[in-house]
């Protein structure tokens, strides 16, 4: 739902991918973003009206994304969509990120458009930090990309668990994704994603973004 610049883009993304999309807004001329190669259905009308997500094919749909500019339109149209039609997979973009953290622990997904922006800006200016991922629905356990002092370097993963009390959920060496096993130790360059408890999130950025303790 909502064909604006980010609605447009991940409908072409999906269907470059192979994937069967309708994409939904009440302003027709909105369709104009989408390329002329566009195969998939374009369904004038409001996202949670039923009959609209109906014609949009909603009853066999695998997944659905409410992307419109409008808060409680999307939220709206996320709830129906997964509590009306069963659709697990749904996703509302959030403007305000107060509402953002409210909706997760309704369970239902959301990207804050305000708090990641600001967090990928804050990312360039003060590069030592962490950026989160990924919250799941009752927003406690986030996934974070966390910098690292270059002191960590050369230490096994299980060192900075130990160290912070959050789990390595991944690597990224050199553009590829590496799960870290008892022997894995960091190396430069090594982009650190963890697991870990919202509230200790900050505990985690603190400790790994300062020279660690003198090893065993």
């Amino acid at each position: 739902m909502g064909c604006g610049r980010v609605g447009a883009t991940l409908a072409q993304s999906l269907e470059s991918r192979g994937h069967s999309v309708a994409v939904i807004d009440q302003n027709p001329d909105a369709f104009r973003r989408l390329d002329a190669s566009f195969t998939g259905k374009k369904v004038t009308g409001l996202g949670f009206d039923r009959q609209t997500l109906v014609q949009a094919g909603v009853e066999d749909a695998h997944a659905f994304a409410a992307v419109s500019d409008g808060d409680n339109s999307n939220i709206l149209a996320a709830r129906v969509v997964r509590e009306t039609y069963g659709v697990n997979n749904v996703v509302a973009r959030i403007y305000d990120p107060h509402r953002a953290e409210i909706y997760q622990r309704l369970g239902i997904p959301t990207v804050a458009t305000v708090r990641w922006t600001a967090d990928q800006v804050l990312r360039r200016m003060l590069p030592m930090g962490a950026t989160d991922e990924y919250r799941d629905a009752s927003g406690q356990i986030i996934m974070a990309q966390v910098d690292v002092h270059p002191g960590w370097i050369g230490r096994l993963t299980v060192r900075l668990e130990e160290a912070t009390g959050a789990r390595v959920a991944y690597l990224t060496r050199y553009g590829d994704g590496v799960l870290p096993g008892p022997d894995t130790v960091l190396q430069e360059n090594d982009v650190v994603h963890v697991l870990v408890q919202a509230i200790d999130l900050p505990k985690v950025e603190r400790i790994l973004t300062h020279v660690p303790p003198e090893a065993d």
